[in-house]
């Protein structure tokens, strides 16, 4: 589903992602975990769009379809998704409207008929008794007094609601404290599926053992310089990443 070919990523002339191979096929969860300044961070806003992030070599598709050349809006009508690490407050914005508007968005760009007021909310109600997102919750400014976990769990919910068939994970388990990781663990694995995939990006194993993923990566230096099935990420958790300096 998402092939990555010798990518290379630079920020401001700094050369981040150095030669980056990656497949991720459909139906799979892929994670993948390094130490800091290893460029995981950048490849999820590489893939998505992100103002700054000059790819200059490399290619990378979705479905078959070249994502480097589409706008962040395209890549999301594509099915894209990032849950970012650090959500950003939106004071004025109200919630339901945001995410309706960005669903119908994304529904036009495909061909298909936008979603009523009565099912869109019908749909916004099923999906946030899954994940404890509160009708308070749902009524405020998006993520506007929020604390980190709740704006964790209302990034699941605009994943839940938005649908999408390749879903990045930038770091969801910072902040949380384990009732929340379970909970928005749970919204996450609800969202897997045969024609779906899913790449985590994690410093830690705890959130490996919630979400379990087919596959562990490990990047360090800007590509990926190991890789291996779910005890990996246990080796790391015991060992850290000290053997791979030299690798990077």
């Amino acid at each position: 589903m998402l092939n990555i070919d010798n990518l290379h990523v630079e920020i401001g002339g700094k050369a981040i992602i150095n030669g980056l191979t990656l497949e991720v096929p459909a139906g799979q969860v892929h994670a993948i975990m390094g130490p800091n300044g290893a460029g995981k961070s950048t490849l999820s806003y590489a893939l998505t769009g992100r103002e700054g992030y000059e790819v200059t070599r490399g290619t990378a598709t979705l479905n078959g379809v070249d994502l480097l050349s589409l706008p962040p809006e395209a890549r999301a009508a594509k099915g894209l998704f990032l849950s970012f690490q650090y959500p950003l407050e939106i004071p004025g914005v109200p919630t339901l409207t945001f995410l309706r508007t960005a669903l119908n968005a994304q529904r036009k760009a495909r061909g298909e008929d936008e979603i009523s007021v009565p099912d869109f909310m019908k749909l916004s109600r099923e999906v946030a008794k899954k994940l404890g997102v509160t009708q308070d919750m749902m009524k405020r400014p998006l993520n506007v007094g929020f604390s980190g976990g709740e704006k964790k769990r209302m990034e699941i919910y605009a994943m839940a609601l938005l649908d999408p068939r390749f879903m990045i994970l930038d770091e969801t388990d910072s902040g949380l404290d384990i009732d929340a990781l379970r909970v928005v663990s749970e919204g996450v694995n609800a969202l897997r599926g045969p024609k779906k995939a899913m790449l985590v990006i994690t410093h830690y194993q705890r959130l490996l053992d919630y979400i379990k993923p087919d596959r562990v990566h490990v990047l360090a230096g800007g590509r990926i310089v190991d890789s291996g099935g779910p005890d990996l990420a246990l080796t790391l958790e015991a060992s850290g990443y000290d053997r791979y300096k030299d690798a990077a």
